[in-house]
């Protein structure tokens, strides 16, 4: 009796389970590297966009900064309270803390980016000098 060569049917479907599991394993590691790339260049953006409005102004008004506002898909909100310090002197301005918060649509999420730093606040002019 002669024996026949080559694989059996059942040695098939599981070198195809094996290939169909790899397949999907680097179809979904591929994938979420694309999605990572869109949310890094979202979030970019969102950084620019925080670091351009702060740069709007070097010194916050007496009565504050607040401001809101739509740039490109990304919605943000400007808002300032004043921050306390043991400082004190006729040279050192009142500090005000700067919160700017800017969120977007990713897909089925709300994304979302704060920026929070200190600015001083504008001094009034002084009397009989131009501003």
């Amino acid at each position: 009796m002669k024996r026949q060569q080559g694989f059996t049917l059942l040695e098939l479907l599981v070198a195809f389970a094996i290939m169909a599991l790899s397949l999907g394993m680097l179809y979904r590691a591929s994938g979420s590297g694309a999605r990572s790339v869109v949310d890094i260049e979202h979030y970019q953006r969102a950084v620019i966009l925080g670091e351009s409005l702060l740069a709007l102004r070097d010194a916050v008004p007496e009565q504050g900064w607040n401001q809101t506002g739509e740039s490109a898909g990304y919605n943000w909100r400007i808002s300032s309270a004043p921050y306390a310090t043991a400082i004190t002197g006729p040279n050192v301005p009142p500090l005000h803390e700067i919160s700017i918060v800017i969120t977007w649509a990713d897909a089925d999420r709300q994304r979302q980016f704060t920026l929070n730093t200190l600015r001083p606040q504008r001094k009034p002019p002084e009397p009989g000098r131009n501003p």
